[in-house]
């Protein structure tokens, strides 16, 4: 892969040292060590013939249709745009933090547009931890159950201006032709100055043609971000790609007070932009834009709606950007992507630094870490043979590890969180003890 930054302090010794910039923050690496392992070899039919209509955690998928990431990584990507939340916490008035905690809800789903790679399943225990001082925050995640699945997190600004914390665990569905994530769990985002908590939960994920064709994403359902102080909602619509993908990647919704009023109409895609303006606005400009469909419209072909076959679902071709009602306000656009992420698994410059493992690193990581996974490093580095064979080596050594927990009737301990519930929605949540930053890890579990 080419390293992409030719500024001379951002290159890598044999050791994999990496000098700081002048400023004293770490520069991160802008490549991954070895280009993406070509899928088109291996057929998911055989795999997945037994499995529609089930839930797919328990299947085991040969290691080509995945990214050399875990879960717990994964989960890390909602903080690439955690300016979002510092401007927020920066906004006098409950209607504009509400504006930027609503675009922050959805570009913590951005990266995964294009990113049809699966991410590595954690085991039970596994941790990733992740310290950006130039963004201002830190971030800590735990695999807490393995049946179901629940990956919990906690986060929090390094100037205590924030916290936010959640636990996940996604249903993965298979219905022939396409795998559908919807993402059970409450996220919560607490904003210390203001003493104001946010919830809410993400929407569903679907990958169309996991059988033929070109894979490609969508993600629909309705988001209700909720203020628990003022008592403002925020209702985002994920619209479905809908026929002729006229729909494909758009976001509309509102914000209202406490009695319903609606205060602000928000619009754009969750893979480009978003914008918002006044209601008043909105309606005058949607009221016109119907009056030129009426006259456009033209009959839809009989026989548009295909039957589910073999057939590989078209992928559909993105609309042109969002058009822009005049006098709104920009609130959200997505990083550009490196001009190699392609090679790359589609990954964004924020992702690719995700797995670095700097020399000395391991020193102060506690032994769960998921930079300190041979199979995720293997894949990482072009190994396929040898990610394979160490993915087979920790699946097993977990079950056997739960066989024996079995036989002397343990239950299994969680290292730095705890089963509780929310304390805004009241529901089932995974909540943070503490204490992983005072670095003492000699507890922790030996799960590789």
């Amino acid at each position: 892969m080419i390293d992409l930054d030719t500024s001379k302090n951002n290159r890598i010794g044999k050791t994999g040292e990496r000098p700081s910039q002048e400023n004293g923050i770490q520069k991160h690496r802008t490549s991954l060590p070895a280009p993406m392992f070509s899928r088109s070899d291996f057929s998911v039919w055989t795999i997945l013939k037994k499995c529609v209509g089930l839930e797919l955690s328990k299947i085991t998928m040969p290691i080509a249709f995945n990214e050399p990431l875990s879960f717990l990584q994964r989960i890390t990507e909602y903080m690439e745009h955690v300016y979002l939340i510092h401007r927020a916490s920066c906004q006098p008035q409950p209607l504009e933090r509400m504006q930027s905690v609503a675009a922050f809800a959805v570009s913590a789903v951005a990266s995964q547009w294009e990113r049809t790679g699966k991410p590595f399943n954690p085991l039970l225990g596994e941790t990733y931890e992740l310290i950006r001082e130039d963004l201002g925050f830190r971030f800590i995640s735990e695999q807490v159950s393995h049946h179901p699945p629940i990956s919990a997190f906690h986060s929090e600004g390094l100037n205590h201006d924030f916290l936010f914390h959640g636990s996940i665990y996604p249903k993965l569905k298979f219905w022939g032709k396409s795998v559908e994530a919807e993402p059970r769990g409450t996220i919560t985002l607490e904003l210390l100055k203001h003493n104001e908590a946010y919830t809410w939960t993400n929407p569903t994920c679907c990958v169309h043609n996991v059988i033929i064709g070109k894979l490609w994403i969508e993600q629909y359902g309705t988001v209700e971000i909720l203020n628990h102080r003022t008592g403002h909602k925020c209702v985002l619509h994920f619209k479905p790609c809908g026929l002729f993908g006229k729909e494909l990647h758009k976001v509309e919704g509102h914000i209202q007070d406490k009695n319903k009023k609606k205060l602000f109409m928000i619009y754009g895609k969750w893979t480009e932009c978003l914008w918002g303006i006044d209601p008043v606005s909105y309606e005058s400009f949607k009221k016109q834009e119907r009056r030129g469909d009426h006259l456009r419209k033209a009959k839809l072909d009989e026989d548009s709606g295909k039957a589910d076959s073999d057939v590989a679902d078209d992928v559909p071709v993105a609309q042109e950007t969002v058009q822009v009602i005049p006098g709104s306000k920009l609130l959200w656009r997505i990083n550009t992507r490196p001009p190699n992420s392609a090679q790359m698994y589609n990954f964004t410059s924020f992702t690719v630094s995700l797995n670095e493992l700097e020399t000395g690193m391991e020193k102060t990581l506690p032994p769960t870490d998921c930079r300190l996974r041979p199979d995720i490093r293997g894949m990482e580095n072009g190994n396929m043979d040898l990610a394979s064979q160490e993915k087979e080596r920790l699946e097993e050594k977990q079950r056997e590890a739960r066989r024996e927990r079995a036989k002397e009737e343990a239950e299994w301990q969680t290292r730095w969180f705890y089963p509780g519930n929310n304390p805004y929605t009241g529901t089932p949540d995974w909540l943070y003890a503490g204490d992983y930053f005072e670095r003492n890890f000699s507890d922790c579990p030996d799960i590789y």
